[in-house]
């Protein structure tokens, strides 16, 4: 994979609002959706995103800046070119395997040295197919050579085993939803990754804060595995007349005196129109009537409205209401004494 910065098209010196900023610019233009079937436009789109996995994530991008890891995110091996550093190396090959084999070859020229031969000096180097080639070596030393050389250059060329693709990073996102959008089923609208928005079909009784999984919605991966999820948290608009409980709402409703003492009828706002409701006679106040039907939509169909009744005085002083309440408090202390 390229040096992120060069996909981007930026500098080192970026910021991380410059980053950002040319981030969504190219994963606008080169989103699948505005070029179907174009695939050199989706490899394009997969490898912006790549980059901005690294250079999006402020730790990422410190570490690739470093040398920690490289342009697909994954860690640099420091130490001897070829092995991957520590006890075992590059497919379980270490170099100070070498030692053994060294060692046998020294004590076999010490041997020759002993018996009125000569030492011979070896000049290293890799001839064609990788066989090692040293001057005034014989045939059983030059095996030997050569099977230091094929184990160094099999310890180089040896590719690490191929990483399982992992599946993209998933997102967050949230959508407000008023109760009105609730019962009508209006679908609300959610912004994913690369600038798309996409209209959510919400499943029936959704509740405040419930998260909506949206497979495959989320980053495309960086290492050719299936894309990520994008999780939405549903919230509701706060209303200003209704409480939620559940599938039912709650309503306060003022009625004046004469209509709980008397009865009478009272309109009543609901999240599809008003409604006429009736009061009974002699209701006294914090009564809760119920209107079926009038609530949130639910797995069984919707919920109720709960209507609490509060008696409300009227706003100007009634020198008639006040009369009637005198003569009614006397004739109940007389009636209290009465019976006593």
């Amino acid at each position: 994979m390229r040096d992120p910065y060069d996909v981007l098209g930026l500098s080192r010196t970026a910021s991380a609002a410059d980053i950002k900023r040319a981030f969504r610019k190219l994963a606008k233009a080169n989103h699948p959706d505005h070029h179907p079937g174009d695939k050199k436009a989706e490899a394009r789109f997969a490898e912006v995103n790549a980059a901005y996995e690294i250079l999006g994530d402020k730790e990422k991008r410190e570490k690739f800046d470093r040398g920690e890891i490289d342009a697909e995110g994954k860690p640099r091996f420091a130490g001897f070119e070829g092995f991957a550093g520590g006890q075992g190396g590059a497919g379980g090959f270490d170099p100070r395997d070498f030692s053994d084999i060294f060692d046998s070859v020294a004590r076999g020229q010490a041997g020759q040295a002993g018996q009125g031969g000569r030492t011979r000096t070896f000049r290293f180097s890799t001839g064609p197919g990788g066989r090692a080639s040293h001057a005034g070596a014989a045939g059983g030393d030059e095996d030997i050579l050569n099977s230091i050389f094929g184990a160094f250059r099999g310890a180089r060329t040896q590719e690490a085993p191929q990483a399982r693709p992992q599946k993209g990073a998933d997102v967050k996102a949230e959508i407000a939803v008023t109760l009105e959008d609730l019962v009508t089923g209006k679908k609300p609208t959610v912004s994913l990754p690369g600038g798309r928005d996409m209209a959510l079909t919400l499943p029936k009784g959704v509740k405040d804060g419930q998260v909506i999984r949206l497979k495959g919605q989320g980053r495309p991966s960086a290492t050719g595995g299936p894309p990520g999820d994008a999780l939405v948290t549903v919230r509701f608009v706060p209303h200003p007349r209704f409480r939620v409980e559940g599938a039912d709402l709650r309503l306060d409703l003022p009625v004046s005196l004469d209509e709980a003492v008397l009865g009478g009828k009272a309109t009543v706002p609901t999240l599809e129109g008003a409604v006429s409701l009736t009061i009974p006679e002699h209701t006294n106040g914090g009564r809760v009537l119920r209107l079926k039907g009038k609530g949130l939509p639910s797995e069984k169909g919707r919920g109720d409205l709960l209507v609490t009744l509060r008696i409300a005085l009227p706003e100007a002083r009634d020198p008639e209401l006040e009369a009637l309440m005198r003569k009614w408090r006397e004739q109940g202390v007389s009636a209290g004494k009465a019976s006593a």
